[in-house]
């Protein structure tokens, strides 16, 4: 709460309004409404008038006139509205000049004057242009939502069979949640849908999060896609975007990089969650939100946000402020604290071992490993190390290199410095905070791999993925380069 003078805002009773125009005239009736003290000064002699009949307490003044401040004196906040600007900027003025400790309101009508107010000394510089751009874009969004909110419920109407809702390879918990949701829409409207994901449920706070949630995910490999008639993407545009022949909805906070002739779309990257969007198409249906998907979907946008650190909008957090009261608090607490098992473990301390420091960039070799959704977790411990603001771990298992990376670093983009590194040769999949890349040994290495060859296919996998990966980042990934260099591996 604002204070002025050690009195609050909510105390505040008397006010004055210079210049009652059309605004004026607007504020000083809802503040008469609330029970305030409000006194009005204007030029126009008939105005005055005209508010007197209207058994308002108005006077004649020149606000541009230096004794104005003599009526001011016992006035808690001054409201400057005018239509001229220049004489509420001598308003402003006068009121300073007279050491004036009232809380200034002024109006503008474009940047500059809003400085010139500022600069003289209003506490708040309102335009009133401004305001009614704001609101008419709010009551566009408004009726452009209700609008979108029928052509999805239209789409999905027309499903016969089922719906199989995609989202992207080895799903994060803002592609399960909004999945999630979608799949409440369509069981309000009748329609049967299935959640279809490709690769791993990796990182234990994800698997944690689908087990206790109760979230019924279906492997691409078990589904036959001729059982569904209507498909929709969700949130698959930045780790993986799965292949199917026709897409009837796609519903994503990133542009995707193909082109679908889908009937119905909504991409929005002005928010930072796809469990943002659904969550305006749970309030603008007016559905009942049951207490999983409400916990899904803003644990969804608490992940995808970093807890609102990073990349946060208003819509954002007004989503989570929506879903706070359904959400299961208690199931969140376990998800975010998920117990470490004995492999992932291992794992973690592989890595520790074998770092090595660029900077603030770490890289890592896990080695061998049974549980590749390990590395995941690796990467994001590591993170928490003093001065890293980006790691990467990789390993081999089977003929593969799998290889994870976080950062926090806000002038970096992890998912595109993977891409550049090793997109030609695997598959990449993320964004600018959390990414993986998974390439075939042969490509990498030129050599077939085999029991006989681990250890070579290992040290030559070390070297090169060390020094792709450092120069990718930016830094000299050779020894002895001029960056700091901490390696307990003599790599």
């Amino acid at each position: 709460m604002s204070t002025v003078s050690g009195i609050t805002m909510a105390s505040m009773s008397k006010y004055a309004i210079l210049g009652c125009g059309s605004v004026g005239h607007a504020v000083a009736e809802e503040l008469v409404d609330e029970g305030k003290d409000v006194l009005i000064l204007d030029r126009d002699e008939g105005r005055v008038e005209a508010l007197r009949d209207q058994d308002l307490n108005a006077q004649v003044g020149d606000i541009a006139e230096e004794d104005i401040t003599e009526t001011l004196t016992d006035r808690d906040v001054v409201l400057i509205l005018s239509s001229d600007v220049e004489a509420n900027a001598r308003a402003v003025q006068h009121i300073r000049g007279e050491d004036g400790e009232q809380f200034i309101v002024a109006r503008a009508d474009d940047p500059v004057s809003a400085d010139e107010l500022s600069e003289a000394g209003a506490d708040v510089v309102i335009n009133p242009s401004a305001v009614i751009a704001d609101s008419a874009l709010r009551a566009l969004e408004t009726g452009e939502l209700e609008y979108k909110a029928s052509q999805l419920a239209d789409v999905i109407e027309g499903t016969d069979q089922r719906m199989a809702v995609l989202i992207h390879r080895s799903p994060d918990p803002d592609s399960i949640a909004s999945a999630a949701a979608l799949r409440t829409i369509a069981q309000s409207l009748d329609v049967e849908a299935d959640i279809i994901y490709e690769g791993e449920i990796g990182h234990q706070e994800n698997r944690a999060f689908v087990n206790l949630l109760g979230i019924d995910l279906v492997s691409r490999d078990a589904v036959d896609f001729d059982d569904y008639d209507t498909f929709a993407l969700v949130d698959t545009a930045k780790g993986g975007e799965p292949t199917v022949e026709r897409v009837d909805v796609i519903i994503d906070h990133y542009e995707h990089d193909h082109e679908h002739d889908a009937t119905f779309e909504d991409i929005r990257p002005n928010v930072s969650a796809t469990s943002t969007i659904l969550t305006k198409y749970i309030q603008e249906l007016e559905l009942s939100l049951q207490q999983e998907v409400a916990t899904a979907l803003l644990y969804g946008i608490r992940a995808e946000t970093l807890d609102f650190k990073r990349d946060t909008t208003p819509a954002d957090l007004t989503a989570a402020a929506y879903l706070y009261p359904f959400a299961d608090h208690d199931t969140l607490e376990q998800v975010e604290s998920p117990s470490m098992s004995p492999e992932t473990l291992d794992v973690l301390a592989e890595a520790i071992r074998n770092r090595e420091v660029k900077g603030s960039h770490l890289v890592s070799n896990a080695g061998f490993i049974r549980d590749r959704d390990a590395l995941s977790q690796a990467a994001q411990h590591l993170l928490n190390l003093e001065g890293i603001t980006t790691t990467a771990v990789f390993a081999l298992a089977d003929d593969t290199i799998y290889l994870a990376a976080r950062s926090k670093d806000i002038r970096m983009n992890i998912g595109k410095v993977l891409e550049d590194a090793f997109g030609e040769m695997g598959e990449t999949a993320g964004h600018s905070t959390d990414a993986s890349v998974e390439i075939p040994l042969g490509i990498f290495t030129g050599i077939e791999a085999s029991d006989d060859n681990r250890e070579t296919l290992l040290t030559l996998t070390e070297q090169a993925v060390r020094t792709k990966l450092f120069e990718a980042m930016g830094v000299d990934g050779s020894s002895g380069g001029s960056a700091s260099s901490e390696s307990s591996n003599g790599s």
